[in-house]
């Protein structure tokens, strides 16, 4: 005899984590950043969110990772399931940032700055 059925726990749960959530609990991502030749790949794995509910904002030199929850498409209610906040060196190129979800993991890519590109002789104008 089943107490609880199938599909009270899945309509529940949303609930649940957002009563967690407003409550002052905060979901946790694995968060990860990877140093590559060609630039850093930071790696957010959060498996029971979805890919739609992810944002990835860019101010100055600080890019912001988070995902938020609404019930519905339609609800003006929005909470947020976590935030991450990535201070960003200059050697990074931010003009060219790139992002894909694949497989459960936001992948966020950043390369370097062309070197020649950091150093180099102003034209002077003549008026």
């Amino acid at each position: 005899m089943k107490l609880i059925s199938q599909e009270f726990l899945h309509n529940i749960a949303p609930q649940l984590d957002l009563l967690n959530t407003l409550g002052g609990g905060v979901a946790q991502p694995q968060v990860r950043v990877h140093k590559r030749e060609q630039g850093v790949v930071i790696r957010v794995s959060a498996p029971s969110v979805r890919p739609e509910t992810f944002h990835v904002v860019l101010n100055n030199n600080r890019l912001d990772v988070f995902a938020e929850y609404r019930h519905a498409a339609e609800d003006k209610l929005v909470a947020p399931l976590f935030v991450q906040s990535f201070e960003l060196p200059e050697e990074l190129d931010v003009t060219r940032i790139d992002a894909v979800h694949e497989n459960d993991e936001l992948r966020v890519r950043i390369p370097y700055q062309d070197p020649s590109n950091r150093q180099r002789e102003i034209n002077i104008r003549r008026r």
